[in-house]
């Protein structure tokens, strides 16, 4: 809700809104209940008497070039951007992703953008379309940039879910454990895929390799509506909107927005904590019971969506909906209770086969606090490019954390006005003792805990928050600190410093989001190689390799087996080192005709092997060069990012 304007205010052009907050577009529950219910204790408090806009700064030009400047660098920054574009080569790729391979064009424009975004943001006379506007570039270029200069899809994960879509295609249904072992917890949880098969055939494609690059970008822009409606539940102010939301986009590169249910499952979690942030409050409730049960209805489809597609958002959810309980603005239980309820009757019915296998690693790994998080960010990485991009990962989360908690101790209205949305920040901490989620947790709490600690972030950046009748006391008594002087320090330390920060962490997204690109890319000969492997394979045959880190390494798992050597003891895989074609010759003996046995090694895997310190390049070198000397085995096919070598079988003539 914003209050009604001064006299001061009203020099600026912008629409007024109603007084009451239950009748203002865009209100949340907390603002309306503090026009209803005057005589409560919350309201009589000044931090939640309305607030002024946390910026009194003049527009720098005005009438029509006030209103049409703001193109201007949006404009020269996609256009730097573009070219970029052209003249950006991938094809060889080092430690530092694609850090090293941008062209220097791409990080001018950058800075053009963020510097355009600041200057456009703050301004109170611009439209609020071109914040928007930029907001889109910024997606754009984080986001797109690698679908347009990659020519195969990123991310072994991203290509394991689509082996996974099509086996859901070609099995016709779900299946057990018995059937296609470990893989099983993907018919466990079928949510993600089976709409995505459903939207491959809509789309009449082959494979969902067709659009998957570009899910990055549309799995943001999913998040965009939600995050705008949970921030306009606590201000109206569209500089802390929009300053908010281009935090969160900069400081959300855990990578989490690829092909995978994960995505989906994130946009819908933020989607449900924006229709209760601001349609379960207390004044909603008292607004009519009619109109909670729709809301009700429409956080139900939500959740069941959420519950069938991924495991870890439900339980990130419910510890986020126990923390508003805590708020009396949103003592509330029914979306508490009908998560808790519908998640439980999904793990004692369609997921009961895994949790029963789960559960004794899960239980100990409850209160190791040290171990889930060593496993995240305790992890070392190798090599110089590896350590540089993974410390830009984590100054640029240390950094909007910091920025969050100055924030909140220096914001005090902000603090009791938002304190919904610091509770929901707050509620993923308790996770890291749950578990190490697969030594991912430390990245899911960040993720969760992003939302909010963008909001708070922003706030930091801005001037100082004044309930309305601070600045009308301000006024009265002719105090130019806190009124007037901001007017002339439009060009002072409070628009360079936050500037630098907001510059510096958009620039830091880059190496955090795409610095592991070469782990990450297969070139098409990669991928052709692959699919050669699997086109020409038998049922019933085994393929070997370092790791899992190459496309497709997934496809056919219900009818082909798979072994990564180095998932194994260590013990063993110093053997294959000592001893590579004897070794891995007696590890793949077993398979018998029709089916063959393969041992592939690609550019993914060595890469992959090499920044995550397991086995170096002079050591992968040696276990091919023991392969294509040996007589038990033979060269298949090659190409410049692999090799692909066979068993040769005993008895009959060798194919």
């Amino acid at each position: 809700m914003r209050p009604p304007v001064t006299p001061r205010e009203r020099s600026t052009p912008e629409p007024t809104p109603a007084r009451d907050g239950a009748n203002t577009p865009g209100s949340g529950p907390e603002t309306a209940s503090q026009s209803s219910s005057p005589s409560s204790s919350e309201s009589s408090s000044p931090a939640h008497e309305p607030v002024t806009d946390l910026s009194d700064l003049p527009p720098a030009w005005s009438g029509r070039r006030a209103l049409a400047w703001p193109g201007l660098p949006l404009l020269v920054a996609l256009a730097l951007w573009a070219y970029a574009m052209r003249h950006t080569d991938v094809s060889r790729l080092d430690d530092y992703g694609l850090v090293s391979a941008l062209h220097p064009t791409f990080w001018a424009g950058l800075a053009v953008l963020t510097t355009g975004f600041w200057f456009t943001v703050r301004d109170p006379r611009r439209p609020g379309a071109w914040p928007a506007a930029y907001v889109l570039g910024l997606l754009v270029m984080e986001r797109a940039t690698q679908a347009v200069l990659y020519p195969t899809p990123l991310y072994a994960w991203a290509w394991k879910h689509e082996a996974v879509i099509d086996h859901l295609l070609t099995a016709g249904g779900l299946q057990t454990a018995d059937q296609v072992g470990d893989m099983a917890v993907y018919d466990q949880w079928p949510g993600f895929f089976a709409a995505q098969a459903a939207l491959q055939r809509l789309l009449g494609v082959d494979s969902a390799a067709m659009f998957m690059a570009w899910w990055p970008l549309a799995s943001s822009l999913m998040l965009l509506l939600p995050l705008l409606l949970i921030y306009r539940t606590f201000t109206e102010d569209r500089r802390l909107i929009w300053t908010a939301v281009w935090l969160f986009c900069v400081a959300n590169w855990v990578g989490q927005d690829y092909f995978s249910p994960q995505s989906v499952a994130y946009a819908l979690h933020v989607g449900v904590l924006a229709v209760v942030l601001r349609r379960f409050g207390r004044s909603a409730v008292r607004r009519g019971r009619p109109r909670q049960a729709v809301w009700t209805v429409v956080i139900t489809v939500m959740i069941v969506a959420i519950v069938i597609s991924h495991q870890l958002t439900p339980g990130m959810l419910a510890v986020c909906l126990l923390a508003l309980c805590l708020s009396r603005r949103y003592r509330d239980w029914v979306p508490l209770v009908t998560t808790v309820v519908i998640f439980l009757a999904w793990c004692l019915t369609a997921a009961l086969p895994f949790l029963s296998a789960a559960m004794p690693d899960m239980i100990r790994s409850i209160g190791d606090v040290g171990a889930n998080v060593e496993t995240g960010y305790g992890a070392t990485p190798t090599g110089t490019g590896a350590i540089a991009t993974s410390w830009a990962a984590r100054l640029l989360s240390g950094s909007v954390l910091l920025l969050a908690a100055v924030g909140v101790l220096r914001q005090r209205v902000l603090r009791h006005r938002a304190r919904p949305l610091l509770l929901v920040a707050a509620a993923p901490l308790p996770m890291f003792a749950a578990s190490s989620y697969g030594s991912e947790m430390i990245f899911r709490v960040l993720l969760f805990m992003l939302p909010g600690a963008a909001f708070f972030a922003a706030a930091a950046l801005l001037p100082k928050v004044r309930t309305l009748a601070a600045g009308a006391a301000a006024q009265e008594t002719g105090d130019r600190q806190a009124t007037g002087t901001a007017r002339s320090r439009r060009w002072g330390i409070g628009t360079w410093v936050p500037l630098a920060a907001l510059l510096g962490g958009t620039l830091a997204f880059v190496p955090a989001y795409s610095g592991k690109d070469r782990i990450n890319y297969f070139p098409p000969q990669e991928v052709a190689l692959v699919r050669q492997l699997f086109d020409q394979a038998p049922d019933g045959s085994l393929v070997v390799a370092a790791n899992r880190n190459y496309p497709d390494a997934y496809a056919s798992y219900w009818s082909i087996d798979h072994y990564w050597f180095l998932d194994d003891a260590r013990s063993h895989v110093d053997k294959i080192v000592r001893e590579p074609a004897a070794t891995l010759a007696d590890d793949m003996a077993g398979v018998e005709r029709p089916a063959r046995a393969y041992f592939l090694l690609t550019q993914g895997q060595l890469a992959n092997s090499e920044m995550n310190g397991q086995l170096d390049k002079a050591q992968l070198d040696r276990i091919r060069k023991s392969l294509a000397a040996s007589p038990r085995f033979r060269l298949v096919a090659e190409n410049g990012a692999g090799w692909l070598y066979a068993l040769k079988q005993s008895g009959g003539a060798e194919r």
